[in-house]
């Protein structure tokens, strides 16, 4: 496998960290979550980071994590919705590794996002995430592979490393 590093990108419950632990146990690779290492280092959830010091100041520490993440070998990184649709971000990730897009519809993120209060960009109205989904989705089309979330995340796993062994990425 050419590829030392593989991010998963993609809208909010699209199911970038489910996918990813898969992809990373298969391949027998580590696994990161970024808002999980934002967390760790930080002492805090991400709503408390929103909370107490903005959502520019936790874009910045995802930032800061994916750049030290993205210098391990062997891994696999599940990045927040948001950092895929980072230009500098997305840069990093496409020179350093492979970059897939799961694909969540409008519709199917609602519906998988119901009732999280965890997530601080959901305070938004419906019309905000609309556009908000639309705009990362413009990004999110940069990327190397675009999978359809709304594939059972096993076989999305299996179709990436597949891709990968034969050679058509």
């Amino acid at each position: 496998m050419k590829f030392e590093r593989i991010f998963l990108i993609g809208f909010m419950c699209s199911g970038k960290t489910t996918v990813g632990r898969i992809l990373a146990e298969k391949l027998q690779w580590r696994f990161f979550d970024t808002d999980e290492e934002v967390h760790k280092e930080e002492g805090m959830s991400i709503e408390e980071i929103f909370d107490k010091k903005g959502e520019e100041y936790f874009r910045d520490v995802e930032l800061k994590v994916l750049k030290r993440l993205s210098l391990e070998k062997e891994v696999v990184i599940s990045t927040g919705g948001g950092l895929g649709a980072n230009q500098q971000a997305l840069r990093i990730m496409k020179e350093r590794g492979l970059v897939v897009w799961l694909d969540v519809s409008f519709d199917n993120f609602i519906q998988r996002c119901a009732g999280d209060n965890n997530r601080p960009m959901l305070r938004k109205s419906p019309e905000e995430l609309k556009a908000l989904y639309e705009q990362r989705r413009q990004k999110y089309l940069q990327a190397h592979i675009q999978m359809s979330a709304q594939t059972e995340p096993q076989k999305i796993a299996e179709k990436v490393i597949q891709l990968v062994q034969d050679g058509k990425i």
